[in-house]
């Protein structure tokens, strides 16, 4: 049986692993969840380029995976070639879908909602000159947006006014009234995407990764028989995170649960 270690600064990772669970319903997904340095998207490069690699070999030798998946746009965006070459095992990035919503636009207007990081790195420059040459592609910027799936996934109501205050400004004039497709740039967004649709103009498509990084895991995992065995959940941050993310593990089918503090 194949084990994956899905890893993301906190819950949105989840919604990943659900998809890989999917495409892949005999393997074993474990989960980790950084929540001890949540959120990511208002850290500095500097402090991620630290953490990540370290962080990240530091899971992969205590719940060796036969693959790591990084469930995290800024984690990936900006880290993702040091991470593969502190692990063993091979490594799955997830990045804004920025391809597909520039082959799928009818208008030639596409928006991409991530996290602040995201947003002003330069490898979403060079997505979008790969992919979207000739298109208009309008940035949207949110860490409120993070902090409001976290609470829901952990079974707070979601405060709508917030999710609209945080959308809405991304179809401003000039160009922003003519988007059709946005693009869900962090894996927390789609465990409240129907409040962000709820947000934005009728006939709005958002879209995601979650598919697309499920099946490249299952393309370069290696295949191999493992004992049967349970997954597990790993959090940083101590006894208390663990405690405040229990709910959000048990929603999706996490009961045993490990602090691991690098």
């Amino acid at each position: 049986m194949t084990r994956a270690l899905v890893f993301d600064s906190g819950v949105g990772g989840l919604t990943i692993a659900d998809a890989l669970r999917k495409a892949a319903p005999d393997w074993l997904v474990d989960y980790a969840a950084d929540s001890g340095f949540f959120p990511y998207g208002v850290k500095s490069d500097e402090e991620l380029r630290e953490r990540l690699p370290r962080l990240c070999a530091a899971l992969v030798d205590h719940a060796k995976p036969d693959v790591l998946v990084i469930a995290c746009n800024t984690a990936s965006t900006l880290s993702l070639v040091d991470i593969r070459e502190r692990v063993k095992v091979p490594v799955v990035g997830t990045v804004p879908a920025i391809k597909p919503a520039a082959e799928q636009t009818k208008t030639g207007v596409i928006g991409i909602l991530a996290t602040p990081g995201t947003v002003r790195r330069a490898y979403l420059d060079d997505l979008e000159r790969q992919f979207a040459v000739g298109k208009t592609v309008i940035r949207r910027g949110s860490a409120g947006l993070v902090d409001i799936a976290e609470r829901a996934v952990r079974g707070q109501a979601i405060d709508q006014e917030q999710v609209a205050y945080a959308v809405k400004p991304m179809f401003d004039p000039p160009d922003g009234p003519r988007i059709d497709i946005v693009v869900l740039a962090c894996t927390h967004f789609p465990l409240i995407r129907e409040a962000i649709a709820a947000a934005c103009p009728p006939g709005v498509r958002l879209i995601d990764t979650g598919e697309a990084v499920a099946r490249q895991a299952v393309r370069v995992a290696p295949q191999t028989r493992r004992p049967e065995g349970e997954a597990i959940a790993y959090v940083t941050g101590g006894t208390a995170n663990k405690a405040a993310m229990t709910p959000a593990f048990a929603r999706f089918g996490y009961a045993q649960i490990e602090v691991i503090d690098v």
